[in-house]
């Protein structure tokens, strides 16, 4: 018997097919949001790993529960500003900002 064919993709690999190679248009968009939904990640997972509501985080920070729900979703943008606060003064860590040329 002939071993099945494996039709399973490489994240890279899929991207490439319904994206476009890096450096296209449509695959840079891809990326830029990635970016943007991975802060919102984050947060979430910091949040839960010292065991934090949302409320109990806004509390912290001076904001509303459901700011950083939006924040947490991807729905709002933080600013800078709002971002340090939430990692500083309401998760108790630090924020490292990286800028590769």
């Amino acid at each position: 018997m002939k071993p099945k064919e494996s039709n399973t993709l490489t994240l890279n690999q899929f991207k490439d097919k319904h994206f476009g190679k890096p450096g296209t248009v449509n695959r840079d968009k891809l990326e830029s949001g990635f970016k943007d939904f991975k802060i919102g990640a984050l947060i979430h997972n910091a949040r839960l790993e010292k065991g934090m509501t949302q409320k109990e985080l806004a509390d912290k920070i001076g904001t509303t529960k459901s700011y950083i729900s939006k924040i947490e979703n991807d729905i709002k943008e933080a600013r800078l500003s709002t971002l340090q606060k939430i990692v500083e003064l309401g998760l108790g860590g630090e924020l490292d900002l990286l800028i590769r040329l």
